[in-house]
């Protein structure tokens, strides 16, 4: 079966993670990726480790699989005269230059559309393309602090925290998806392209959800809650006999159930407990009840008894316990490919399980510049003018 997306064609000259991880995703989904990049140094991800597999970075092993690798020199006249032959013929370009530094080298969106009028563009940079800040570079980390994401992440009585992953470049990987399969779907309707411009600020700020809604509602600064939730009580991490667990008490029904678990039935039919608004009002008071309750079992014997009553719980798992969980398998979450230097190669697996158009995982995360040769010839250069390119620099 061929994927949702079969037949079109990305041109990704984006490095790192956002815009890898995004057209990762496009080429999970069936689509042609084309790698560009740096002709002497390529994605920078390359170098970042260790850990290191035969050469190749586990850093860049995870977002880049289902490409093909050419280098191109694009700051050269040359360079860019392919670069527009394979925009010519594609449908999608994916960049994460400062802002301007393309429209500089004559192969912005405006130029671009000239060549491929149904061209779409997703232009992701760190703070958008207008703005006091568009000029300055934008990195996950930096993000996550001035979004506000840090104040609120961490415990109450400790300092701001960034959270463990790339969380700022991930989400905006995913809204780039998101605005560039409403384009296409712009473009089957109208026949236009256009660019998209995605900022790794707006997404984390969009992302905030009702962190940033308490705040308009209320006024209030959103402080650091550690494990806990700023609107719902009891959810938050709790110590069982032999270590930690998650409990998520979603409703007033939740937590009548949930005390039937814990033998306090007593506890749902209390005034200050009943209701979840109570409960948020007189949390210092119910938490360490539940939490002397709580250590009187083991996570697995918890587990159990709150799977039966339907209460949303879970424990807190090392990533080598979680590559471990039957569901993970059972998911297809952790993945076997072949790869020409890296022996058993082992990615994690794709989330979108679709019916008809299943994604698959066709093409090993490529070796710097793996494609390059294949692709111009595939584009008409002989190969003695390929042996020039590379002569001159150019590829």
């Amino acid at each position: 079966m061929n994927g949702a997306l079969d037949g079109v064609r990305i041109i990704d000259v984006s490095r790192v993670l956002a815009g890898p991880f995004c057209s990762m995703i496009l080429g999970d989904l069936g689509a042609d990726v084309i790698k560009i990049e740096h002709h002497e140094s390529g994605d920078e991800t390359r170098g970042w480790g260790p850990p290191f597999a035969q050469g190749e970075s586990a850093y860049y092993l995870c977002a880049n699989r289902n490409k093909q690798s050419m280098t191109l020199n694009l700051k050269s006249e040359k360079g860019k005269e392919i670069f527009r032959k394979l925009v010519s013929s594609g449908d999608i370009v994916v960049q994460n230059f400062k802002t301007g530094t393309l429209e500089k080298m004559g192969i912005g969106y405006e130029e671009l559309k000239e060549f491929n009028p149904q061209l779409i563009m997703a232009s992701i940079t760190g703070f958008g393309l207008t703005g006091p800040y568009k000029d300055l570079p934008g990195y996950d980390y930096i993000i996550q602090a001035m979004s506000g994401l840090m104040s609120i992440t961490g415990e109450t009585d400790g300092s701001p925290m960034k959270v463990g992953v790339a969380i700022a470049d991930i989400l905006t990987g995913l809204y780039t998806c998101i605005g560039i399969l409403s384009a296409l779907h712009h473009r089957e309707k109208t026949g236009e392209g256009q660019e998209i411009d995605i900022s790794l600020m707006d997404c984390q700020v969009s992302s905030l959800v009702n962190v940033a809604s308490n705040y308009l509602f209320n006024g209030i600064t959103p402080e650091r809650m550690g494990n806990q939730h700023p609107n719902i009580v009891p959810y938050q991490t709790f110590h069982a006999s032999d270590g930690e667990l998650v409990v998520a008490v979603g409703n007033d029904e939740q937590f009548r159930r949930f005390t039937y678990v814990l033998e306090r039935p007593d506890l749902a039919e209390q005034e200050q407990f009943k209701r979840n608004e109570n409960r948020l009002l007189n949390k210092e008071e119910l938490i360490p009840i539940v939490e002397d309750l709580l250590k009187r079992k083991t996570k697995k014997e918890w587990k159990m008894l709150l799977d039966d009553a339907g209460i949303p719980n879970g424990p807190i798992n090392t990533i080598s316990e979680m590559l471990e969980d039957p569901q993970i398998k059972a998911r297809n979450m952790l993945v076997n490919m072949e790869h020409p230097t890296v022996e058993n190669l082992r990615v994690t697996g794709s989330p979108l399980k679709l019916s008809k158009t299943p994604v698959t995982m066709r093409k090993h995360p490529p070796l710097y510049g793996e494609h390059t040769d294949s692709i111009l010839a595939g584009m008409g250069y002989k190969p003695d003018e390929i042996i020039k390119l590379k002569q001159n620099k150019i590829i």
